[in-house]
């Protein structure tokens, strides 16, 4: 049999359960589109792309697949930095399944949603979701890696407000977590390494309004912003979430950027975003009333598709002066314009889940440094990964264990081995019931053998 058998008897079968305008291979229309993803460093091209409507079709897509002999991966968002959403096999695409229903206080997400779908979709019955930081990442792979985002203190993780999905396990059942509460736990946070998420029952939560922007602060008073967010970190009340970006602005160069947002009680919004401006001296600020789509419409324009892309990621409870200093001196050293160094908050609502509700591993507060070494596609990436390299070192010291697994590479063996804290035994168990011949790669989550190298 050669080569090209598998893939054609493949083509061919899905061709005539699905229809011949639904599968595409390269030099095909859609082809471009669907095999397309957000880091432009991601060289894979898959042979065959497929794109399904119901969970039925998934099913059959998984099916087939697995009889060829063809590996096979599912494309979301395609904002997986890492590009595991893309294969040299069948890539199943879940573009066609975007639909997003609303009643009540939930939410009905297709796994091909992505995160301004489902703001859009809540917005008119004024409720907001808990969601990252950019419309345009698929609102599954966030959701079931974790989810920080700009109203994590008062609605916690996009992981936490999942209340149920439909999956296509590998042998191609199609399933409820309603009725398998342990596959539940393990995709609040432990990535689609399980199945194809094919819908999400999203909890929401009441918009009160909301009020935050971008402020602008000179790198000359970086080490004193951050100085006074690190005492503002320890007294702030769950509504104000934070996120801090040491990049270089157009026009402006080099300088810190701080995104605050208030989605507590509406009256006391001036007063701790007052707080924030008193950390430094704003060059610029468009902190004012504001809305969830207009929020992550403003970081879609900063992380534009196509660029390539490093990321490397740490973990530290707080930002002490020893840490401020390592990120001051990495930010000085960037090979360019398009690396930087990112901080998330973790605090507040999702500090109260349950420590065994979810497959989520750490509930503590603490920050995630987003270290990101971005450059244009014709630019060498030597200098940059290694950059990203040197600061995710020069950080381990001060670090906590593990990292946020959204942002881990799947190299990052001793990361990942710590990553999901006292539940990596679980989660390994998970996989193994419900993917034992390891079909499914989506965020990195450790194996036995990688417990046993890197012992908790």
């Amino acid at each position: 049999m050669s080569a090209a058998q598998p893939l054609d008897n493949l083509a061919r079968g899905l061709a005539q359960r699905l229809g011949s305008d639904r599968v595409f291979r390269q030099g095909d229309g859609p082809y471009a589109d669907a095999s397309n993803v957000w880091n432009g460093a991601v060289a894979v091209r898959p042979a065959l792309v497929v794109r399904p409507h119901s969970d039925e079709e998934v099913a059959a897509a998984v099916t087939m697949a697995q009889q060829c002999g063809v590996g096979l991966s599912v494309r979301g968002g395609g904002h997986d930095w890492a590009g595991r959403s893309l294969c040299d096999g069948l890539v199943i695409d879940l573009e066609a399944m975007r639909e997003v229903s609303v009643v009540g206080g939930t939410a009905v997400a297709g796994g091909g949603s992505r995160a301004g779908d489902v703001v859009a979709a809540a917005a008119p019955h004024r409720m907001n979701v808990a969601t990252g930081t950019a419309g345009v990442v698929g609102m599954a792979g966030l959701t079931l890696g974790g989810g920080y985002g700009p109203l994590l203190g008062t609605t916690g993780l996009a992981a936490d407000n999942l209340l149920g999905a439909r999956v296509v396990r590998a042998d191609g059942q199609v399933v409820s977590t309603d009725d398998d509460p342990e596959l539940l736990w393990a995709l609040r946070g432990g990535g689609g390494n399980f199945g194809v998420v094919t819908s999400m029952r999203i909890r929401l939560h009441p918009d009160r309004g909301l009020t935050g922007g971008m402020v602008l602060f000179p790198w000359e008073e970086a080490a004193t912003v951050l100085a006074g967010c690190a005492e503002l970190f320890a007294g702030a009340p769950d509504g104000l979430g934070l996120l801090f970006e040491m990049t270089v602005v157009p026009d402006v160069g080099p300088c810190l950027l701080a995104v605050p947002v208030w989605s507590g009680e509406p009256h006391r919004a001036e007063a701790a975003l007052d707080e924030v401006m008193r950390l430094g001296t704003p060059l610029m600020s468009t902190v004012a009333p504001t809305t969830l789509k207009d929020l992550l419409a403003q970081f879609d324009q900063s992380v534009p598709h196509g660029m390539h892309w490093d990321l490397r990621t740490r973990t530290v409870p707080a930002l002490t002066p020893d840490i401020i200093g390592v990120l001051k001196d990495a930010a000085e050293a960037r090979p360019g314009p398009g690396a930087g160094i990112g901080l998330r908050r973790f605090h507040g609502a999702a500090t109260r889940v349950g420590a065994d509700d979810t497959a989520f591993g750490l509930r503590t507060a603490h920050m995630v440094v987003e270290i990101s070494a971005g450059r244009g596609p014709h630019e060498p990436s030597g200098a940059y990964r290694d950059w990203a390299d040197a600061v995710s070192t020069a950080l381990t010291p001060y670090a906590l264990p593990g990292g946020y697994p959204n942002f881990l590479a799947p190299d990052q063996d001793e990361q990942i081995a710590h990553a999901y804290g006292t539940h990596a035994p679980r989660l390994v168990a998970a996989k193994r019931t419900y993917d034992p011949q390891g079909i499914f790669t989506a965020t990195p989550i450790p194996n036995r053998e990688l417990l046993e190298t890197y012992p908790a």
